[in-house]
């Protein structure tokens, strides 16, 4: 589960941080599974082997930082300093493609995420905010990687994707590239190895991830989100992890979390339209925001338990 706690006075081990690398992938899905994050290494390989290697440069690199600048021991292990670095290094690779400063800027990325996470946490555990146990969550990757996808505009690469004109292939594709897409991969056999990998870690996880991209699918098609968007996971993938957040994470799982969850999932579709009326990256902002709010609502309902 990724809380995230400010760093401690005490350095943990070299081995906490060789541990943590492993568990990073699958932090981005809330996961301390060493099996989900293989599948999902093996994803980012299917899509391009070099955007593996700078999801695990930059992956590596914030793990790394965190215990340099002592991250408590138990975050470590969990894979909780590692997993914004592992989207850092994606979305360099998203941005910038695999030219040759790619990797030392996915480096210095993913090592700036682990003081960027203690600031974020810092906000949420040491002013009056701390009541509603917010957790930083992917918002330290999404603030780095908006830092280079605006430093480095003139060298951005053209993305491609699949043109779709069919609703019927929109929405069977989007179920898988919904799940691949929260790591900024549009391809579904990558989505199908990711969710065996939710799957792995926990059926319930991977049955509200799967919850997720159907109700993202659907209310993007509602709201008129294009198909060829639709299709390749642009507007549904932020519902996944908002699905996976509100019903098992952040929530003890009840009647009520999923209920939040489905509800959030919904909510978290019409800010993700609403951002990309905006023209900036969206990244994980839709799910974040929702989760935000809707855990700030949770601790008013007294059926809502926290974990």
């Amino acid at each position: 589960m990724t809380t995230g706690t400010a760093p401690q006075d005490s350095m943990a081990s070299p081995r906490s941080w060789l541990v943590g690398f492993g568990h990073g992938p699958s932090q981005i899905y809330f996961q301390a599974n060493i099996y989900t994050s293989l599948l999902i290494m093996v994803a980012f390989l299917v899509a391009s082997w070099q955007m593996a290697v700078l999801v695990a440069i930059a992956c590596v690199a914030q793990t790394f930082t965190g215990w340099v600048i002592r991250t408590k021991a138990s975050d470590l292990i969990f894979g909780m300093q590692g997993f914004s670095g592992a989207l850092v290094g994606a979305a360099t690779f998203a941005t910038l493609g695999s030219q040759w400063f790619s990797y030392p800027i996915a480096l210095v990325g993913g090592a700036l995420a682990a003081p960027v996470t203690w600031l974020v946490n810092a906000l949420f555990m040491r002013t009056p905010l701390k009541i509603y146990g917010l957790p930083s969550t992917t918002a330290p990757f999404c603030i780095v990687a908006t830092i280079i996808h605006f430093g480095f505009e003139r060298w951005w690469v053209e993305s491609s994707s699949m043109t779709i004109d069919s609703t019927t292939v929109a929405f069977f594709r989007s179920l898988l590239t919904n799940v691949s897409e929260v790591v900024l991969v549009d391809n579904v056999w990558a989505g199908a190895l990711i969710l065996i990998g939710l799957f792995i870690a926990n059926w319930k996880v991977g049955l509200a991830g799967l919850l997720g991209s159907v109700v993202g699918t659907l209310c993007a098609l509602a709201l008129g989100e294009s198909l060829t968007e639709t299709g390749n996971g642009l507007s549904g993938y932020s519902g996944v992890l908002t699905a996976i957040a509100l019903s098992v994470t952040f929530l003890k799982e009840s009647v009520v979390s999923w209920v939040l969850a489905l509800i959030g999932t919904v909510v978290t579709a019409v800010v993700t339209l609403w951002m990309h009326d905006l023209g900036v990256p969206t990244y994980t902002w839709p799910y974040i925001l929702t989760t935000w709010v809707f855990l700030v609502i949770a601790h008013y309902i007294p059926s809502a338990e926290r974990p």
